[in-house]
């Protein structure tokens, strides 16, 4: 798209903030209505899942939008569903927002866009189940656009997945990782190791010393070959997203479970709140720039509990999942 020129936007749409530029002279310009109608569609493809496994409770739908003179604009769709048979507590949103100056959180990897204007859109969820055999998962695609006027924009795209058990099975792990390096290998053989260490250093609670789980994939700042690249990238890694994870609940669903495993679920959920909390940049950007605190912790478990230095029974199955799943290692 030539510069000064304006972007289309899809249904439910919000005036965009940049031009995206051409990436090649003899290809058709970018166009982010299509990123936006990818990730309405991969909200609906996701939730209508999960509801048809939980076979009982259904998502509430919250649309939004921002009121005028607010520090963000835009809107969005934030889908909860509480209280399920399968799912305690389901969280999947998606925003698209537009602000005046992007905030510290975006700008680590990119201090010439301190305080640059942008224009930001994903989707992202996390599923905390019932049954403390059922991990929790989490997944994140999004595209981010940011430029100082008179400046092109940049483009550029995150995302990626990473499982969270509170009782581990190798065979979950191996499943979850071969789907996760499969999304990626239409991209390069070196995107699956990369973004797996990427995903185990920035998923890690550094003030506890232990990672938040078993990892997966992470990118972010990704642009490279371009905006389609990108695009093409974070379609892939949504798609497979309900692969990933769907066929380790079916396993996991009906395990018997009593109150020594519900007691270690909630303690590890506070661990999951800490990271949230401390950690991500995602939370942070959107608290950082004035956006909707409610969608923000959809991510966070209904229920939750500390301990104070609390330590599992040694050779415990609660053991274990310190000793040889939370360690960062090969699951391929």
């Amino acid at each position: 798209m030539r510069a000064g020129s304006a972007c289309r936007t899809a249904r439910h749409s919000v005036t965009p903030h940049f031009p995206f530029p051409q990436q090649k002279a003899d290809m058709a310009p970018f166009d982010p209505a299509s990123v936006r109608d990818y990730l309405l569609g991969l909200q609906q493809s996701i939730t209508d899942a999960i509801e048809s496994m939980d076979g009982s409770a259904r998502f509430l739908t919250d649309p939004w939008s921002k009121a005028p003179g607010e520090a963000l604009q835009g809107d969005g769709i934030t889908k909860i569903m509480e209280g399920g048979a399968v799912f305690e507590r389901a969280g999947c949103g998606f925003s698209h927002v537009r602000g005046a100056r992007l905030p510290p959180s975006a700008t680590q990897h990119r201090p010439e866009l301190a305080g640059a204007p942008f224009e930001a859109m994903g989707v992202s969820l996390v599923f905390h189940p019932r049954n403390p055999y059922v991990p929790t998962v989490h997944m994140n695609v999004r595209m981010i656009a940011a430029g100082h006027e008179g400046q092109a924009p940049v483009c550029w795209f995150g995302g990626g997945m990473d499982l969270t058990p509170y009782y581990g099975f190798d065979e979950d792990a191996v499943h979850f990782h071969r789907v996760c390096r499969n999304s990626l290998a239409a991209f390069g053989d070196d995107k699956y190791p990369r973004f797996k260490q990427w995903c185990d250093e920035y998923f890690f609670n550094r003030h506890r010393n232990e990672p938040r789980g078993i990892g997966g994939i992470f990118f972010d700042d990704f642009a490279e070959g371009g905006a389609d690249n990108g695009f093409a990238m974070i379609r892939s890694v949504g798609d497979a997203f309900l692969q990933a994870y769907l066929p380790i609940v079916e396993r996991r669903r009906d395990t018997n479970w009593g109150e020594r495993e519900r007691e270690h679920q909630l303690y590890r959920r506070g661990r999951y709140v800490e990271f949230n909390l401390v950690w991500d940049r995602g939370t942070h950007f959107g608290l950082q720039s004035g956006g909707r605190t409610e969608s923000i912790l959809l991510s966070m478990p209904p229920l939750v509990s500390w301990s104070y230095q609390r330590l599992p029974e040694p050779g415990s199955p609660e053991a274990r999942l310190t000793e040889h799943f939370l360690v960062p290692r090969s699951w391929l």
